[in-house]
């Protein structure tokens, strides 16, 4: 036994130091996209990420930050790092559950096990384990500072402790297994609520373990009970015991008159009391499973005690403080992710309901004078009874989100999907793309890294295949043998241990087809979602590992030597493993990548001192306030996410100083902009004005002024606005004497700015934007105002013949250029930011890996655009000597080896001509051309459905290279082939 426990645990140890050796390998040295930037700037600082939060990851992260020893570019590869040491942790334990599982199979103790049986035991643990570390999903989520892989480590661990459980024959050692995963599961929560799917399967095995003949009726009940924890724990628990406390502050405060918290606290000295009550009842009485029941609560909630760190870090206002949950209100919201809304999982509306009426929900309080004061009410929505069906799942009523799904189910316009196409969309698109697709990825291997790429035909002829797919670092192939290990050990759980097999499958449903249903995924999604369902892959990873085991068994049969056996079951077993290494490495090996940091600084750099930026989504902000809050770079520019610029909270944290940004110029008061006031005012044309001047009316707005209200059909009275044209003042003699104001554009200057908006309906967050356009404009446009170069075109307000573009973000002028529909350059100021203050590290190394569509549109979009943009006004102003050296620098910095030349390098052919450079301008032709001849014609010989949008986009490059050379009167002879290969291909679309 001893010594089995030793091989053992060097093992598992063994498969701890490769996985750890290899994701340290390949870690990010920085912060990576999403919301791994929040993610290192909360845990570095210990501020609050969006709800519901990750306490337990920022505490552990904020310890691992320390090792950076005040280097501030060191914190973001140690935060990623915990990552890194958790998911080698999560091998450890996967390795020594497959040893567990596996003796059960082989239904002896670990002290009777003969040295083959041994051997087989730690090997298949070995390689199972190892699959796991390898596997695409898994690996991705292993060096990087996200949550994921510590989610991981914990449904790792828990199931461990649950088999170690099993084993413990004594009844109080075995409850102490069961108090450290009452613990365990605590301590989840405050990493993800990925863990908790596992809670009905632990149940079955507490049923097999407590019932020597255990029947169906038993484990359906068993499975049901695990059902009802884990909505106890996930309602009852997370966001239930809050909600009660605030029951009992309503009391406290409003009814009997004490002060804020009273309630609060008397609900948790209530709630211990009643706790220790209870245990100590059940103690007396000799009642063990209440007394279990009660000990495995207590722990869990110390694990979930976790939470306190929002709420006391909120306390000392941040600047990182999403939801603001310093107070038991905004606390309730934040651990209930209110600001996501909700959807009907059960029964509800589908893409073509209307809403018939509205009615008043759920009270919507404030502080005010010492009492809880009930403001407003959350709108609840009345739909058609026609329009609303079980299991919607065809729900979303976003257009773009509509016309997919018309596309996806062949529905016409108007016409309302059937129950059918509601099931066809669950298991073609959210259960085959978005979940099959997914574990196809992980254990036969997928096609590349573009977005919605599918898993790939292992046997394919390539051939022919374009190097843009062919030489695609994330095309990683397989030959099937993970999948064959994972179908061989399902296949002998099946025969030789019936319990395990039925508990592991409920693991595998629970953390993938399960969440699938939960999850109700829309049409598209902006990145692939693969992630969340790398708890499945887990369980596969284990059914790998005992396929070693029926392997080794279907050999025995064979009655060959033990030596060949041996080693068959070795060259099979290791294959898996070793073919995922080596496929996956070059396209998970993050180690040399910066660009994200670079991207988000050169943004910043775009900016003149103590500029205000709008932003938008995770991308554009997250690793700006990466910058900002760890490194501390640019703190003077103002970071304002459009995106949160809706909610109060966020308002309120916009008009306070942080670092060296001042203030926002926001007069709006709070009451004005609290949670449900001014959400929305509505479109309400008055003939009589013809534009309407914007100061003047925020001053209507700021004193809540009748003759701009208007009652909605619930009855409520709100805002409205008469005119979509609005006007702000410029002081021409202030604003021309300004040293900011370039002097080349005082004659495009008036006494006003006016423009129209575009959408007929203001929602808060852009009156907000618009309440700081127009006070900036009373104050003599002293404040620069930047938007983020990759903002969708409604959130520019309107204002883009008024922008001027300096880089990775345009500026707000205070006059217009007719026409400039997509703003104007300023090519003195751009020249000099692309030119002196932007960073390109590792753009140029072809070693550094840039995966997918929207990796490598980063650079492509918010550089190449913009560049070609800079150029080609240089052009234009027939500076060709500074054209060039801005054409030849981006090439220098991003050359097509690392980021292939795109449709926006097709333009340039045409600026390189202009600048009399035909050898460079040749070059790129002959590249674009050519690349794209190849594709264009594995596309029309294979699928020509599928591959339509880069049909579209190869013929644009290829059309606009040879219009390009033709305009610049090329000597025909040197474009000739060229030429010939593009009306080949334009010719396949007759």
């Amino acid at each position: 036994m001893q010594s089995f426990q030793r091989l053992n645990n060097l093992t598992g140890w063994l498969v701890f130091v490769i996985s750890l050796i290899t994701f340290t390998l390949t870690v990010e040295p920085t912060a990576s996209f999403w919301d791994c930037g929040e993610f290192i700037a909360c845990a570095y600082k210990l501020q609050v990420p969006h709800p519901p939060g990750a306490p337990l990851f920022l505490l552990l992260g904020r310890m691992f930050s320390l090792l950076a020893l005040g280097n501030l570019e060191k914190v973001a590869f140690w935060v990623n790092m915990l990552s890194v040491v958790t998911s080698a942790l999560t091998i450890l334990f996967l390795h020594w559950t497959i040893v567990m599982i596996g003796r059960k199979i082989l239904n002896k103790k670990f002290e009777d096990l003969s040295k083959n049986e041994s051997y087989i035991l730690l090997f298949s643990g070995f390689v199972g384990s190892l699959v796991y570390a390898f596997s695409d999903t898994f690996w991705f989520s292993a060096v990087e500072a996200e949550v994921y892989a510590m989610s991981s480590f914990f449904t790792a661990i828990v199931v461990w402790a649950a088999f170690k459980w099993e084993l413990q024959e004594d009844e109080q050692v075995a409850n102490r297994w069961i108090l450290f995963i009452a613990y365990l599961v605590g301590l989840s929560i405050g990493v993800h609520l990925l863990n908790l799917v596992t809670l009905p399967a632990l149940a079955l095995l507490y049923y097999f373990k407590k019932n020597a003949k255990p029947s169906l009726n038993g484990g359906f009940v068993a499975s049901f009970v695990g059902l009802i924890i884990l909505g106890i724990i996930n309602s009852g628990i997370i966001p239930g015991l809050p909600s009660l406390a605030f029951k009992f502050e309503l009391f406290f405060v409003n009814s009997l008159g004490f002060s804020y918290g009273s309630g609060a606290l008397t609900f948790l000295v209530l709630f211990i009391g009643a706790i220790v009550f209870g245990i100590y009842y059940s103690y007396q009485k000799q009642k063990l499973v209440l007394n279990m029941a009660l000990f495995s609560l207590v722990f869990l909630l110390i694990g979930y005690s976790t939470y306190t760190v929002a709420l006391v870090r909120s306390g000392y206002n941040p600047p990182i403080n999403e939801n603001d949950p310093s107070n038991i209100l905004n606390f309730l919201k934040y651990l209930k992710r209110e600001q996501y809304g909700e959807r009907s999982l059960i029964y509800g509306p589908i893409f073509t309901a209307q809403v018939e009426s509205f009615e008043n929900g759920e009270d919507v309080y404030k502080m005010k004078d010492g009492k809880y004061e009930v403001y407003t009410h959350k709108p609840k929505y009345v739909y058609e009874k026609d329009q609303q069906m079980l299991l919607p799942r065809v729900y979303s009523n976003s257009p773009a989100h509509v016309a997919l799904y018309q596309e996806m189910l062949g529905i016409p316009p108007g016409q309302k999907p059937t129950f059918g196409d509601n099931l066809k969309f669950m298991f073609t698109h959210q259960m085959g793309h978005m979940y099959m697709r997914y574990l196809l990825w992980n254990f036969v291997g997928r096609t590349s890294d573009f977005q919605d790429a599918w898993a790939i035909n292992s046997f394919e002829d390539t051939s022919k295949m374009p190097e843009v797919l062919k030489d695609n670092k994330a095309r990683n192939n397989y030959y099937f043998l993970p999948l064959i290990l994972v179908l061989l050990g399902f296949y002998l759980l099946y025969n030789k241990n019936e319990k395990d097999f039925l508990i592991t499958i409920m693991m595998f449903v629970l953390s993938g087809i399960a969440l699938v249903v939960y999850l109700n995924s829309p049409p598209s999604e902006p990145r692939e979602r693969d992630y969340i369902y790398v708890g499945s892959f887990y369980f596969m990873a284990i059914w790998a590992g005992l396929g070693v085991m029926q392997l080794y068994e279907f050999l025995q049969k064979f009655r060959t030597s033990n030596t060949l056996r041996w080693g068959l079951v070795s060259i099979f077993g290791l294959s898996a493993p070793v073919i995922l290494v080596a496929q996956n490495w070059d396209d998970h090996d993050r180690s040399g990548r910066y660009h994200q940091i670079d991207f988000a600084k050169n943004m910043l750099n775009s900016c003149a001192p103590n500029a205000i930026l709008f932003t938008g989504g995770d991308n554009d902000t997250f690793p700006l306030w990466y910058l900002q809050e760890v490194e501390g770079f640019r703190t003077d520019v103002r970071v304002c996410n459009l995106s949160l610029l809706g909610t109060d909270w966020y308002i309120d944290q916009m008009k306070r100083k942080t670092y060296f940004s001042t203030a926002l110029p926001i007069k709006l008061n709070k009451e004005l902009f609290l949670e449900g006031v001014n959400d929305q005012i509505m479109y309400n044309e008055n003939p009589g004005i013809a534009a309407m001047s914007l100061p003047d009316y925020l001053e209507l707005v700021r004193n809540n002024d009748e003759r701009i209200k208007a009652q909605t059909q619930a009855g409520e009275m709100i805002n409205t606005f008469p005119s979509d044209s609005v006007v702000v003042p410029v002081d021409i003699q202030k604003v021309a004497a300004s040293k900011w104001f370039p002097k080349e554009f005082t004659p495009f200057l008036s006494g006003s700015l006016a423009w129209k908006l575009p959408q007929k309906n203001i929602f808060k967050g852009e009156l907000i934007q618009l309440e700081i356009i127009s006070n900036n404009a009373l104050n003599g446009w002293t404040r620069p105002i930047y938007f983020a170069a990759t903002l969708p075109s409604e959130q520019y307000l309107g204002l883009k013949e008024s922008m001027q573009l300096e880089g990775y973000a345009y500026r707000l002028m205070p006059f217009k250029i007719a026409g400039a529909k997509d703003g104007f350059v300023n090519t003195k100021i751009m020249t000099d930011n692309f030119m002196h203050k932007m960073y390109w590290r590792n753009l140029n190394n072809e070693k550094v890996y840039y995966h997918g569509d929207f990796y490598l549109g980063i650079p492509s979009v918010t550089a190449r655009l913009n560049i070609y943009r800079l150029a080609e006004q240089l052009v234009r102003e027939e500076k060709y000597s500074e054209a060039k050296k801005v054409l030849d620098h981006l090439d220098s910095v991003m050359p097509d080896k690392v980021i292939p030349y795109d449709q926006f390098s097709a333009s340039m052919v045409g600026l390189y001509l202009a600048c009399k450079d035909e050898k460079k301008a040749l070059d790129m032709a002959n590249t674009i051309v050519r690349r794209n001849n190849k594709a264009l014609t594995y596309y029309f010989d294979t699928n020509v459905g599928h591959y339509q949008r880069e049909i579209q986009i190869g013929l644009y490059e290829m059309n606009m290279v040879v219009s390009s050379l033709k305009e610049y009167n090329v000597a025909p002879a040197k474009y000739k082939e060229l030429e010939a290969m593009f009306n080949e291909q334009i010719a396949k679309t007759n």
